[in-house]
Formats: structure tokens, C-alpha cells, sequence
């Protein structure tokens, strides 16, 4: 078929319910689906590498559970993502110099007024939903090394779900949400200096690969929809999936060692409280998609 199209096409209706079909006969039934045992991500074997990628070709997502412990070195998240092909680490403005974010509470002036850098209780998102089109975040490692004392939990999702539960209920919400223009994130200003232009673009893309992408946030100040109807009704629509109870949430909490690596699925994390230990993970984003799925 041409490049421009792909099985996720709304004029290409055979191919998706295919798709589809094979999707939702393959949900995983619990979070232990999704579950690798691993010794070592900074020196995967080669079966513990084809275990992770089959989880991220079917799910996007894996879960894998390591032996290194509490071990602080950044090097577990680098050399994980290595394994997979992701190289073009995001360097956001909370990340540290080598480009691996370290989330835990900050009140420094840098970190200070964003909320993962607090206790607080973070909504369904995609990471990097403010980023512009040139710098979209495709993929994303988050490595425990301290859990909290008590919450902090994550909530995972498929993005693939959402786009099929929305089209099963209108194909103009799917048309709305692909809208060039469909989601703004204002621009970022702090003592009058804009740090961050504003980001305007689609909840949903295909690219040439035809595999979906999806950038999104719950959060309902700060954010600006494209004001017509059929954008009204399909974030209706979409909140409303995001919190249905036959929704398939898989829900964790990390501990120490174990960690996600995935294709920007969205995701959300519980209030917690710290213990005499600081709550620690870290993070990597990256531009590309987990190579092989």
C-alpha cells in the first residue's frame, strides 16, 4: 500500500479490523503478562532482550524486574535503552546534564512548581506532551531505585486501546483528535522569560512506520482544545474511556530494580510519602520507537 497509508487509516477499513481484531483478542489478562525476570539490564541476555521486546511488539509496554536492587547507577537506564535501539535521549529542562531525569522531590528553582518533582498525584499523560512535532517523545525507560514509603503508584495504558475504543464509538472522534491544530500546551513563562514556546499539534499520529503515537494530558488548566464541536465531543469521549471501569488499566508499583520501558503509553502516578529514603526513579525519553516493534 502506499506509504501514506496504513492499517490505522480511516479510509483503510479492511486492514484495521484486522488489526483491531488481532488487538483485542491479545489484551493482556494481568500485570504479570507483562513481567520480565531479568539479572541485568545494563547487560541483557540475548533471551531476556527478545522476552522485553515481544511484551513492547504486542503491548508496548514491559515490565522487568531486576536484580540490581537499589543500585544508584544511571548507567542501568542507558545501557537498558541501548539494548533496544533507543539512542536520541530527550533533554528537557528537568533532566540532569547526562539527560536522564531524576524524579524526586525538588524545590530547587529549576524543578520547583512542576509536579513530578513533588508528592503529588500526577493524571494520565504521555510523557513529553508539550514537546514540539520535531521532538516527540516515542519511548520512555522509568528505573526504580528507591520506592516510596507508602503510594506512588503507576497506572499504565495502551494508546492502541484508546484510538480502537474511540473509533468503535465515532471515527470522527479519531478525525478530531488527528487534527494538526487539536491540543495546545501554552507557552512556558516563568519572571517573564518564556522557557518553553507554546506546543500545538494532534492527540493521535501514524508515521510512516504505521505504528500509532499519542500525545496527551488530563490536566484541565493550562491546555487549550481546538474550539469546535467534534474536538468537544472526542476529548468527552476519550476522558470518559480513561476512566471506565472495563478500561484495561494495568496497575504497580516499583520496586527497587524493577522498572518499565515502553512506547510512551500512558501512564499516571498515586500521591506518595516519603520515608526516611527519598522516593527515587529515573527517567529517559527518547525520539524513537523500541527497534522490532
Amino acid at each position: 500500500m502506499p506509504r501514506h497509508v496504513t492499517p490505522l487509516s480511516l479510509s483503510n477499513d479492511a486492514p484495521y479490523q484486522a488489526w483491531r481484531e488481532a488487538k483485542l483478542a491479545d489484551i493482556p489478562c494481568s500485570l504479570a503478562e507483562l513481567v520480565v525476570e531479568i539479572a541485568d539490564p545494563r547487560g541483557l541476555s540475548p533471551s531476556e532482550a527478545e522476552a522485553i521486546r515481544e511484551r513492547c511488539r504486542r503491548w508496548n509496554m514491559a515490565i522487568y524486574v531486576s536484580a540490581v536492587g537499589a543500585d544508584p547507577d544511571k548507567d542501568i537506564a542507558l545501557r537498558l535503552g541501548e539494548h533496544f535501539g533507543l539512542q536520541q535521549l530527550d533533554r528537557n529542562p528537568g533532566a540532569d546534564e547526562d539527560a536522564i531525569t531524576a524524579v524526586t522531590i525538588q524545590s530547587d528553582a529549576l524543578h520547583r512548581g512542576y509536579i513530578p518533582y513533588t508528592d503529588k498525584p500526577i493524571a494520565w499523560h504521555t510523557d513529553g506532551y508539550y514537546n514540539s512535532r520535531q521532538r516527540q517523545i516515542h519511548a520512555f525507560i522509568l528505573h526504580c531505585v528507591t520506592p516510596a514509603a507508602a503510594g506512588g503508584e503507576n497506572a499504565l495504558l495502551d494508546p492502541d486501546i484508546v484510538y480502537i475504543r474511540l473509533r468503535d464509538r465515532d471515527p470522527a472522534h479519531i478525525r478530531a483528535l488527528m487534527h494538526a491544530e487539536v491540543m495546545t500546551i501554552p507557552p512556558n513563562i516563568v519572571n517573564g522569560e518564556e522557557l518553553r514556546p507554546a506546543s500545538t499539534g494532534p492527540v493521535f499520529t501514524v508515521g510512516a512506520h504505521g505504528k500509532l503515537a499519542m500525545r496527551y494530558t488530563d490536566r484541565r488548566r493550562n491546555i487549550e482544545w481546538r474550539d469546535d464541536p467534534d474536538t468537544a465531543a472526542a476529548v468527552a469521549a476519550l476522558r470518559e474511556i480513561l476512566d471506565a471501569a472495563d478500561t484495561p488499566v494495568l496497575r504497580l508499583r516499583l520496586e527497587p530494580g524493577w522498572g518499565v520501558i515502553c512506547n510512551n503509553v500512558l501512564h499516571t502516578r498515586t500521591r506518595f510519602v516519603d520515608g526516611d529514603t527519598p522516593r527515587l526513579l529515573y527517567r529517559a525519553r527518547y525520539r524513537e520507537r523500541i527497534t522490532g516493534t
